[in-house]
C-alpha cells in the first residue's frame, strides 16, 4: 500500500471513530438532557410522551380516547416546568407546573391560581 493509500484509510478511519464517537456520545446527552422526557401513565391509564418541542416541552397523548392529542406545552429545566395543560375532556386549557421526581412527575393545572388539581404520572 502506498504512503498516500495509507493516510487516506488512516485519515478515513479516524474520521469514523469521531463520527461513531460524537454519536454517542450525542445519544447520551440526549438521554440525559432532560429529566421530564420519557413515556407516562397518566392516572386514568393511558400514555403520554413528553418530547421536546420548539423551546420546550410539548405532552401528547399516546392512546386511550384523546390518543394523538397534545394537551400540554411546558418550559423550564431540571425538575421544575411551567406552561399550559388541557384536560381533553373537557377540553379546557389551565396554567400549570410540572415536577419531576425520580420515575414521577406531579402536574398541577389552577384557574386563577386559585382552584387548582393536580395528577401524579408514572414513568413508563
Amino acid at each position: 500500500m502506498s504512503r498516500i493509500a495509507r493516510r487516506a484509510t488512516a485519515f478515513a478511519a479516524a474520521a469514523f471513530m469521531s463520527s461513531a464517537m460524537l454519536a454517542i456520545m450525542s445519544a447520551g446527552l440526549a438521554s440525559a438532557a432532560d429529566p421530564i422526557l420519557g413515556n407516562w401513565k397518566t392516572e386514568l391509564g393511558d400514555t403520554a410522551a413528553i418530547e421536546q418541542c420548539g423551546g420546550g416541552f410539548c405532552i401528547t397523548l399516546k392512546n386511550g380516547k384523546h390518543a394523538g392529542q397534545k394537551i400540554g406545552a411546558f418550559e423550564g429545566q431540571e425538575g421544575s416546568y411551567s406552561g399550559k395543560i388541557t384536560d381533553p375532556e373537557a377540553n379546557k386549557t389551565y396554567n400549570g407546573t410540572i415536577t419531576v421526581s425520580g420515575d414521577t412527575v406531579t402536574l398541577k393545572g389552577c384557574v386563577m391560581k386559585v382552584v387548582c388539581e393536580s395528577q401524579k404520572w408514572s414513568r413508563l
